[in-house]
């Protein structure tokens, strides 16, 4: 099948899935989307067979129909190798009556090294099919782990730059080192003075403004994105939630055919959207849990189905109070504009464009919207709940005395809201629960929560004692930046972005 991409916002404009992976964010300000959601062509009992380089060949090439196969191989191939420290790439792990799904055994130890593995294959491969001239730059804005995959994935790529904001004093002091420590002539950081959300905001608007983008083309640029708003991003998501599956069925842990839960942390949607196109490619699932923190915009929007960026809602959809930006122990998920729900909004519309439109430009112009109701009925395999600052630490030291199994604070917000999710519905449906992050990555957030003796000590001094306790060793992303020059030290305002953009281009 030769499946096409188009907006959120426009069905007719159509172009490849090579010419999307390097648009990133389609004109308009859409999102792309396949104009057909493509279905499995291999049992899942022949998947179970295959390793995971071989499931991401199966999954990937259904939504990626004009790279041959050996292209795409090629970038697999290259991707998921011995940057990797496990075989499997992305283990289970059986703790507390569920399965983690371990997604940090890459470059970086957190879940986006799985997709920016081989987004940078995938891009360069899309430039020589699409024989783009222009350089490449890649404009990313990230509330902690996209950032530092990112800039892996693409330092010293040729025909590439990439650019990566971050909130100043709204990521982990690990995530903020493994970013300013970065290598590559083509590479620049720039922490911003505001949240994730502004700068998110601040990237897009920079993606839609023609003035910039024809001065920057005529000088031989042109952006692309490599968050998850990316369709490059999001498909090799699906891949291991697939593979989760056929992993279980492989184990007799699970029959052909039987449908399990996925519960997913959740901050700009892209993770849980990949768990939606797996299900929707014929994956028997059952529920999907979204879990938020504090922030928990997307829990008020499954209640209520009203999204509010601006106030908190109850559960019939009237107003509670005025929402504020948390700063949380789970910082990648400090989100109130979750991007990536746009897809999901424009699917249960009915692949509707006018809808879609309209609802963002009540985004845009009120902070909110207001789903209808067989919107809402379409949400019946989603369900949302939240972890507070105090449950997520409770999470962690529970699993920790029990199992002896250490997550990270993502993790744990996943867990509670699971432990919680099955208590209240008595749903005893197999689960696989998305570990996100190694518990390095947070490690005196982790460690408080089991001990408060560690509160005094500082970030890097406490990986020593992980180490001891976790008995899991440490990662080889943390010991590089215990001595690591600090390389990248630039701060600005938001309004100052795109002149931080030109000054990196110039």
């Amino acid at each position: 099948m030769n499946i096409l991409y188009h907006s959120t916002r426009n069905n007719d404009l159509k172009i490849t899935a090579s010419q999307a992976v390097l648009k990133g964010l389609a004109d308009d300000g859409g999102l792309f989307v396949p104009d057909v959601l493509p279905r499995l062509d291999k049992s899942l009992e022949e998947l179970s067979e295959m390793d995971y380089k071989s499931v991401a060949y199966e999954v990937m090439k259904l939504f990626l129909a004009d790279y041959t196969e050996e292209e795409l191989k090629g970038c697999i191939e290259r991707a998921y190798d011995d940057k990797f420290d496990t075989e499997e790439i992305a283990p289970l792990t059986y703790a507390g009556g569920a399965y983690y799904l371990e997604l940090f055994h890459g470059a970086t130890i957190a879940f986006k090294d799985m997709a920016l593995s081989i987004l940078p294959h995938l891009m360069t491969t899309a430039a020589k099919k699409n024989a783009l001239k222009e350089e490449i730059v890649i404009l990313t804005a990230t509330s902690g782990d996209t950032g530092k995959a990112a800039l892996a994935g693409f330092a010293d790529v040729p025909g590439t730059r990439i650019m990566v904001f971050y909130p100043k004093n709204g990521v982990s002091k690990v995530q903020e080192l493994q970013m300013v420590t970065q290598k590559g002539a083509n590479v620049k950081v720039v922490g911003i003075k505001g949240n994730f959300d502004d700068a998110q905001s601040g990237v897009k608007k920079m993606f839609s403004d023609e003035e910039l983008k024809a001065e920057l083309k005529d000088k031989g640029f042109v952006f692309s994105s490599a968050n998850s708003i990316n369709i490059g991003r999001l498909v090799p998501q699906i891949v291991y939630y697939v593979y989760a599956y056929t992993r279980l069925l492989k184990e007799d842990r699970i029959k052909s055919g039987d449908k399990i839960n996925f519960c997913v942390p959740t901050g700009n949607f892209g993770n849980i959207l990949a768990a939606y196109y797996a299900k929707n490619a014929g994956l028997p699932v059952n529920k999907l849990i979204c879990a938020s923190n504090t922030n928990k915009v997307l829990f008020d929007f499954f209640e209520s189905g009203k999204y509010d960026k601006l106030h908190e809602m109850d559960g019939d959809g009237a107003f509670s109070k005025d929402r504020s930006f948390v700063l949380t122990t789970s910082p990648s998920m400090d989100i109130l504009i979750s991007s990536n729900l746009e897809r999901l909004i424009y699917h249960i519309a009915g692949d509707d464009d006018a809808r879609d439109r309209a609802l963002m430009a009540d985004l845009n112009s009120k902070g909110a919207y207001t789903i209808s109701d067989d919107m809402k009925e379409a949400l019946s395999s989603f369900c949302g709940d939240y972890a507070t600052e105090e449950q997520t630490a409770e999470k962690i030291a529970s699993l920790y005395s029990d199992c002896g199994y250490v997550i990270d604070t993502h993790t744990a917000v996943a867990g509670y809201v699971y432990d919680k999710y099955k208590k209240e519905s008595n749903d005893d449906t197999v689960t696989v629960i998305a570990s996100t992050a190694s518990p390095y990555k947070f490690a005196k957030s982790v460690l408080c929560a089991i001990d408060k003796k560690y509160a005094g000590m500082d970030d890097l001094a406490l990986i020593d004692e992980l180490n001891s306790l976790s008995g899991v060793s440490v990662p080889k992303a943390i010991e590089d930046i215990r001595k690591a020059e600090i390389l990248h030290d630039n701060v600005c305002e938001v309004s100052e972005m795109p002149a931080m953009v030109r000054g990196f281009l110039r």
